[in-house]
């Protein structure tokens, strides 16, 4: 009689790899809706793994949103029937694969594999065969789709996007915005005053740009880097750091920042000798706000509230609204913003706009500066607020800003300085140097 064979142990679960993670993500935002920041912030699977695989599989998931439109093409082109809502898995792992055969040089055998397998641990073992068979094609005979050119790469834009730069900016600065998002963005980082503008760009491995804003190009752990646990700088686009220059002296006086987080104006504010309130709506972005001031050493009076009906105890004479938008400018950092916003979403948030406007210039005192900012691309969300705001109301008018204020900015193309005496940076700017975000910046004063 043969021995009793011993009880075959339960296989566990499938320890976690990059390509697990950036599938699981990856689902997170294009399925679910889910922001990437967000996914990325509160992931469990991607906490679990090293440094390195975290890295990688950012770069897989930031590839597909980046490349998206021709990676879907691609597919398209290869499958001889789409596949349905139910086989969403089996698609983003298709995503994943054609992002490592065409734009990260990932060798065919690890990339191909690589999918089989997350097709074959997502319960999809039957569709193993079919992915294997169009990867490798894709592999031999690439696509018409993943070539290099405008037509193709255009896709990686939807199509309401797109068109919407070509008419607020013309074709020609639409294609360079969008060539701009294809690519990763430096680093750039603001210094508290009376830190040595050249040796912290040498610390850093930085470059010192046009605007003061220093920008690193080389990777790394943010919070590991020389300085930051010191106080020494923040993490803040050349773009982002515009708009709180736009006030003048602001020793003693009161300053409200409101949508204050993650705090980067906060702190320029304070670092000016403002008397700084940082409101925000989002008790736990206000901690972020609260925890970056007490790493720089800035104090300021935190209030967690809806701006549109905050009622300071007296008008104050700095207020700057960076207010909630489409976010449309920050695209190159962001690159799920493309596919998660609609039109309706910047139709909706121009509304809020427009309340959080008159509630801030309800909050300002006679002669004081208001700056509205968002980091949108889309007029709506922009220049047509300040005009509906002038029109409604008697008592404010627009400041104009001049390139004197902001030095760096008088060389860019298109320019920056609007005929009405307002900022428009766009992506495209400092495009050699890796671009900048897109910012609509207005100054407006209380008579």
């Amino acid at each position: 009689m043969k021995p009793a064979k011993p009880p075959t142990k339960p296989r566990g679960p499938r320890p976690p790899d990059a390509r697990a993670a950036a599938l699981d993500l990856l689902g997170a935002v294009l399925d679910r809706g889910v922001p990437l920041d967000t996914v990325l912030a509160h992931s469990a699977v991607l906490a679990k793994l090293s440094p390195r695989d975290r890295a990688f599989a950012r770069v897989l998931i930031t590839t597909v949103l980046r490349r998206r439109g021709q990676i879907d093409a691609a597919l398209d082109e290869k499958l001889s029937r789409r596949l349905t809502k139910h086989q969403t898995q089996v698609r983003n792992a298709l995503r994943l694969g054609v992002a490592q055969l065409a734009f990260l040089e990932t060798p065919a055998h690890a990339a191909v594999d690589g999918s089989v397998n997350l097709v074959r641990h997502s319960g999809r073992a039957g569709m193993t065969g079919l992915v294997n068979a169009i990867l490798r094609t894709i592999d031999r005979e690439s696509a018409d789709a993943l070539a290099a050119t405008p037509e193709t790469e255009q896709r990686n834009t939807p199509a309401w996007l797109r068109d919407s730069w070509r008419d607020a900016y013309g074709a020609d600065t639409a294609a360079a915005i969008m060539a701009v998002h294809r690519a990763d963005p430096p680093l750039d980082i603001s210094l508290v005053p009376g830190a040595p503008v050249q040796e912290w760009a040498t610390r850093l491995d930085a470059e010192i740009l046009p605007t003061g804003s220093l920008r690193r190009r080389a990777g790394g752990i943010v919070s590991e880097l020389d300085g930051f646990a010191e106080g020494t700088w923040w993490v803040q686009d050349a773009a982002a750091a515009l708009p709180a220059r736009l006030f003048g002296d602001l020793n003693g006086r009161t300053a409200i920042d409101l949508c204050a987080a993650p705090g980067g104006k906060t702190a320029q504010l304070a670092a000016a000798g403002a008397k700084v309130t940082a409101l925000d709506i989002s008790s736990e972005r206000l901690r972020l706000v609260s925890q970056n001031m007490d790493r720089l050493g800035f104090s300021v009076k935190t209030v967690c509230a809806d701006a549109g009906d905050y009622k300071p105890a007296a008008p104050a004479e700095a207020i700057l609204l960076d207010a909630p938008c489409s976010s449309t400018g920050t695209i190159r950092r962001h690159p799920d913003i493309a596919w998660l916003k609609k039109p309706e979403d910047v139709a909706n948030t121009a509304k809020t706009q427009n309340r959080l406007l008159h509630a801030a210039a309800g909050m300002l005192a006679p002669g004081g500066t208001l700056v509205y900012a968002v980091c949108s691309l889309q007029p709506e969300e922009g220049p047509a607020q300040i005009e509906a705001l002038l029109a409604e109301t008697s008592d404010m008018v627009r400041a104009p800003i001049t390139l004197d204020e902001l030095p760096g900015l008088d060389s860019l193309s298109p320019p920056a300085l609007t005929e009405q005496g307002d900022i428009r940076t766009l992506p495209c700017h400092f495009a050699e140097a890796g671009g900048m975000d897109g910012f609509y910046i207005a100054r407006l004063q209380r008579r």
